[in-house]
């Protein structure tokens, strides 16, 4: 992506990056609510969302090498959210119903 073409991140790749990470988050807490439904029939969609949110993780550790401190700050909030869903489907919690 843009960002490892340069020593500093943009504010657009940042941008990017958080609309890339927020649709990311979207497709998998609804493959993780379906499969909370349906338990085994979305095998494959399920494991599609967690190796998106582990990569969109490995892509955000990169862009905060380059990014300056306002953006590192961005960064770790989607960071937090993309780890919050990844644990809870890994321990198959859902917490929309509390």
């Amino acid at each position: 992506m843009k960002w490892r073409k340069y020593k500093m991140a943009t504010r657009q790749s940042i941008d990017e990056f958080i609309q890339k990470s927020t649709e990311t988050l979207e497709f998998a807490s609804e493959q993780f609510d379906l499969s909370s439904r349906q338990e085994h029939y979305n095998e494959e969609e399920f494991s599609k969302a967690q190796l998106m949110l582990e990569n969109t993780v490995n892509e955000l550790e990169k862009l905060k090498d380059v990014a300056n401190d306002q953006q590192r700050e961005r960064l770790d909030r989607a960071r937090v959210q993309i780890q919050s869903l990844q644990n809870q489907m890994i321990l198959g919690i859902s917490y929309d119903n509390e």
